[in-house]
């Protein structure tokens, strides 16, 4: 008998190829169908920190990243109550996702490279441009993070800023000596207990820390260097691009319906009386968006009934009149010199 060898090998690769698909992640297009049987988003968030995750005495979640969990679940399942919060630490938060124990990780999380390559996950959109910076004591006279030689400084373990502080201290030959802790609130405690002479993490996080921790957030100053980028958002598991999508564009959504002057208060006005096209487009009135989805036409509009636009999100949480006071700067909008620039939905 005669082999045809091209017949053979094509075949072989149609075979291979066939394996290669069927042996793909248990996970691929199934979070959605969980979520909708379960009716509800499970949501893996901080411990606890001021303005992103945090719950109130009454086990209340609130914070820019539960507000990104509610505005998928009323985009989902027409409901931003029903989310089951998960609190993590920043040493058990990767396992969670990639274990299936959450369906998304909203978590104060850096995007870096190797953590899209190399975990298993997936990176969906930026809700929050940082950078990680040192605070001090007021009464140590400190001015600079450059004037932080041979210095304790306190650092959570498993998260970049830790490796940020190798790099900055050799960068700069500082000899800086890491005091590393494993939990969020044992390096709150040691460094207010004066065990090290500064505490570094993202400058947001700090001012949340000041604020929530400190017997007098005034004797603490946050320095003004930025020592990285720290672009932080919510993270999916690889192998469920439908997921991915929702996700992903429930943020842009919040982002550009702030742009085109969407709020929770003013929806329904705007969905009745607007004639702008892309507004009728968001809010679902002449297209509906929601079938490239997976969702209903209406998806995005709950989204920002619950949750509000970016804007209303961030000045409820972390802007000037907050606690924590922090300014927009980075985080504006594109056309009003931040980056918070949105991939149309159209």
């Amino acid at each position: 008998m005669t082999l045809n060898l091209s017949s053979y090998y094509r075949n072989l690769y149609v075979v291979c190829l066939s394996t290669l698909v069927i042996g793909s992640p248990a996970w691929a297009g199934k979070t959605l169908d969980a979520v909708k049987q379960r009716d509800q988003v499970v949501c893996g968030v901080n411990t606890g920190l001021a303005g992103f995750s945090a719950a109130d005495s009454q086990g209340k979640w609130s914070g820019l990243d539960v507000d990104m969990c509610r505005a998928v679940a009323a985009a989902v399942l027409g409901n931003a109550d029903k989310v089951r919060y998960v609190p993590l630490s920043a040493q058990q938060r990767f396992t969670a996702l990639q274990s299936g124990e959450i369906d998304v990780l909203s978590r104060n999380t850096t995007f870096t490279l190797t953590r899209d390559a190399s975990l298993g996950l997936h990176q969906t959109a930026v809700t929050y441009y940082d950078g990680q910076g040192f605070m001090t004591p007021v009464k140590a006279n400190i001015k600079s993070a450059k004037q932080l030689k041979g210095a304790t400084v306190c650092v959570q373990a498993g998260t970049t800023t830790e490796k940020n502080l190798t790099d900055f201290s050799r960068t700069h030959k500082l000899d800086i000596k890491p005091v590393v802790f494993e939990k969020f609130e044992a390096a709150n405690a040691a460094y207010f207990s004066g065990r090290c002479k500064a505490y570094t993490t993202d400058a947001s996080g700090l001012a949340s820390i000041r604020t929530k921790e400190a017997k007098n957030p005034k004797e603490h100053v946050i320095l003004p260097e930025l020592i990285s980028k720290e672009p932080l958002g919510p993270m999916v598991r690889r192998g469920d691009d439908e997921w991915l999508a929702i996700v992903k564009w429930t943020i842009y959504g919040l982002v550009e319906a702030e742009e085109y002057g969407i709020t929770s208060e003013n929806l329904s006005s705007m969905k009745n009386d607007s004639t702008d096209p892309v507004v009728l487009r968001l809010l679902g009135k002449s297209e509906d968006t929601g079938k490239l989805l997976g969702l209903d036409r209406d998806w995005l509009a709950r989204a920002i009934l619950a949750s509000g636009n970016y804007g209303e999100i961030f000045e409820r949480h972390l802007g000037e009149k907050t606690p924590l006071g922090l300014k927009r700067g980075l985080n504006a909008q594109w056309n009003k010199g931040g980056l918070q620039y949105a991939i149309p939905i159209r």
